[in-house]
């Protein structure tokens, strides 16, 4: 135990200069022609900045030495389409050895480790926008087919559970690494221009647990500053669409709806007054909805008689799909109806829907008294009005 101030004052100093903020980067490039360049970008006020380049020798080789005071992003590229995102800390030796072309998927990285768990991240990644991609070449084959319809529906089930996997997966990488900046990178990955792993708003929480995991650690750094501020902004938005969606609370008129029915027949939402309704929001292609259509039937079958229907509005593109749901879960019983527009229908922004299965439980004169009930919880409800 050191009891003097001055050698206390003497050891930290000498802590202090023993440290090593130095960060040096070796490494191997096959099939590269020498003389080529390799470049070493940092991420800067949320601007990438060219702080070295290195000339790659005769044999593949090119190495990077520089200082830094904490973690940092920076991309190891060739040009702007190849590039390799990297984690450095100061003290790190890294060593990399890649294909020229290929960096973003290196043949092996050693001495950082946030490096090592990004490249492996986008190894995962890049499996599933392969399966993906894989369920697009099947769709176009099928293009003018007549069992396009079937095959349609099949491949958005089995992209379902592709999404849900790698959704899963980031949620785990994220909350494994809560400590590291690359869970900040999980947050923005794509399996295609525009669509995100993580949805800020169906998956605000994990935005919220990395902010405030890094926000703590490292406060001035510019991609966490400005993760900071989405999440503020985030959280402002989800709390005026809570005041917008007030109006589905409890006791309030539920919007009409107006569609037609595979007939053709417009049926109105109103038109169900005098009894009590489930107005559920469904599609063909929704697993979850399918594997909850089976207690929509049991409800139904149990209560029916005693003054419950249902009407359920599908978010189907074409009426093959619609009506092969309907025929295949057993749900002739009900009523149903839909505008074919996926996404686009007119009931979005009535009933301002962000996913499905979602259901709004309805009295007698057409006002809300529940909402997103299911399996037992439906029954459980409906038990309590009826019996």
């Amino acid at each position: 135990m050191i009891r003097n101030p001055l050698l206390l004052l003497i050891a930290l100093m000498t802590f202090t200069g023993c440290k090593n903020n130095n960060i040096d980067i070796k490494g191997k490039l096959t099939s590269s022609i020498k003389g080529e360049y390799i470049y070493l970008d940092e991420l800067q006020s949320s601007r990438l900045v060219t702080v070295d380049s290195s000339a790659i020798s005769q044999e593949g080789a090119f190495s990077f030495s520089l200082k830094a005071g904490s973690p940092a992003f920076y991309l190891l590229k060739t040009d702007e389409s190849n590039f390799l995102t990297m984690l450095l800390e100061p003290g790190e030796k890294v060593e990399i050895t890649a294909y020229y072309d290929s960096l973003s998927f290196p043949i092996s990285i050693s001495g950082s480790k946030g490096t090592q768990l990004m490249a492996g991240y986008n190894k995962k990644l890049q499996e599933t926008i392969n399966k993906l991609t894989g369920l697009r070449e099947i769709y176009l084959e099928s293009v003018g087919t007549p069992g396009l319809p079937v095959v349609m529906e099949r491949l958005d089930s089995i992209a379902g559970v592709y999404l849900e996997e790698i959704n899963s997966f980031t949620k785990k990488y994220i909350d494994e690494n809560l400590t590291s900046l690359v869970s900040l990178t999980a947050l923005y990955q794509q399996v295609a221009p525009g669509e995100y792993v993580l949805n800020p708003q169906k998956d605000m929480e994990y935005f919220i647990r990395v902010d405030s995991s890094l926000y703590r650690l490292w406060p001035h750094y510019e991609p966490v500053k400005t993760l900071h501020e989405q999440v503020r902004n985030l959280v402002s938005d989800v709390t005026a669409q809570n005041i917008i969606n007030s109006e589905f609370r409890s006791g309030t008129e539920a919007p009409d709806i107006e569609l037609p029915d595979p007939e053709g027949n417009t049926i109105k939402l109103s038109s169900t007054r005098g009894n009590f309704v489930l107005l559920d929001f469904w599609a063909a292609w929704c697993k979850p909805c399918r594997i909850e259509n089976p207690n929509l039937v049991k409800a139904y079958d149990l209560y029916h008689h005693k003054g419950f229907t249902i009407y359920q509005v599908s978010l189907d593109r074409t009426k093959e799909a619609w009506l092969a749901g309907i025929r295949d879960d057993n749900l002739e019983k009900w009523i149903h109806v839909s505008d074919l527009k996926y996404w686009k229908s007119q009931v979005i922004p009535v009933y301002n829907l962000e996913m499905i299965p979602a259901n709004f439980l309805l009295d007698r004169e057409g006002r809300i008294i529940a909402s997103n009930l299911r399996g037992e919880s439906l029954l459980k409800k409906l038990n309590e009005i009826f019996d």
